[in-house]
């Protein structure tokens, strides 16, 4: 994608929940937020950051690879949608294909919920909801190009390692200046806990970068 697509600063987040609000004025799931608003490391830092579907394009989106029914469509321009009503079958292969945790299933209604990125609106040149309500930028919509002009020097990245795996997004995020050239490290918080490691408020484990990853 790397168009006009979705910027996320965690260095901007300041756990607000705008964007969690914003959310759910979308028209596709009204009353319902598929933002996951994560504070991570809740009880020692104030630190938090929005968690939005990143639109995964390496090759094709996991969730949609691993939807058994084809009720993940991806459009032309990499919009990664969430699942057609009309298809889906609840079965929450998605949910746990997706290495980033966006996916939800109502469970009453048997249905893949997650972000689309409020097609209802970009595709008609307006802002995410999110993007929209985010009084910091945290949440940024638009070009490279027009996030560089609006913050010079700024480096981001649309690539993502998980262990030896590393997956190319859509949707890119703000990095520090100077490792735009190797993956962003992803996976959950790890803590110790009788000599194993376990997801937790903690450090993440050091992902392994794969040669050849590109910055965005």
């Amino acid at each position: 994608m790397m168009g006009r697509t979705l910027f996320i600063d965690p260095g901007r987040c300041i756990g607000c929940q705008a964007c969690v609000s914003g959310c759910r004025e979308c028209d596709s799931h009204r009353g319902k937020s598929m933002i996951h608003l994560d504070y991570t490391d809740e009880g020692r830092s104030v630190a938090s950051q929005p968690t939005v579907c990143m639109h995964c394009e390496d090759p094709v989106a996991p969730c949609a690879e691993v939807c058994p029914a084809e009720a993940i469509l991806i459009s032309p321009d990499g919009v990664v949608h969430e699942a057609d009503p009309t298809r889906c079958i609840g079965c929450a292969n998605c949910v746990n294909a997706c290495p980033f945790g966006v996916p939800k299933i109502d469970l009453e209604a048997k249905l893949q919920l997650k972000c689309n990125m409020c097609y209802d609106r970009t595709e008609l040149g307006l802002a995410p909801m999110c993007a929209t309500v985010c009084p910091t930028g945290a949440l940024f919509y638009g070009t490279l190009e027009e996030l560089q002009a609006d913050r010079p020097g700024v480096t981001v990245s649309n690539w993502f390692a998980f262990g030896d795996v590393g997956i190319s997004t859509g949707a890119a995020m703000v990095v520090p200046r100077g490792r735009d050239d190797r993956p962003v490290p992803g996976g959950l918080p790890l803590v110790s806990v009788n000599g194993r490691d376990v997801p937790g408020a903690g450090a993440t484990r050091a992902a392994t970068p794969r040669d050849g990853g590109a910055g965005a």
